[in-house]
């Protein structure tokens, strides 16, 4: 039987508290809506630099663990394009910036991070590769981001 990795305890998330945000309920609802999960701009980049230099992905319809932007079955790897506010980049400067509802905002970017390192561990243990990229990197570095993605392939 195989050694399951050890989980550290999930990060609590608190409800979020109106009183301490600056809209309405309606309000932050909508703007929550906004926010892409599937489909965002560096997402789209990285997808379409792949394609064009011949490597073909596909973009999961059964539900892999941690929805992978992009999955490459072939070569055992998933790449995930993650947004530098909700994973947390820069985390430790970053997390003194949030002034409004920082009990609900910091413990859930830091059960985002938590579930990152997670899914990480799930892949690597059935022996997948994982990449990350940030959202900044990918547009403001998609060739070196295509070549990382490259230098697996290879």
């Amino acid at each position: 039987m195989k050694n399951k990795p050890y989980i550290l305890p999930k990060v609590a998330v608190a409800q979020f508290c109106e009183e301490n945000g600056f809209y309405t309920t309606e309000q932050r609802s909508y703007n929550m809506s906004r926010i892409r999960s599937k489909g965002t701009k560096p997402e789209l980049l990285l997808k379409k630099a792949l394609w064009q230099v011949g490597v073909r992905y596909k973009t999961p319809k059964k539900p892999l663990p941690g929805k992978p932007d992009i999955s490459l079955k072939k070569y055992k790897l998933v790449i995930f394009v993650d947004g530098a506010f909700w994973h947390g980049y820069d985390w430790v400067n970053r997390k003194n910036a949030i002034k409004s509802n920082r009990e609900f905002w910091i413990a859930k970017i830091e059960r985002n991070m938590q579930r990152d390192q997670e899914v990480n561990a799930i892949y690597q243990a059935k022996g997948w590769r994982v990449l990350r990229f940030w959202d900044f990197e990918v547009k403001g570095e998609l060739g070196i981001c295509l070549r990382k993605v490259l230098s697996i392939l290879n």
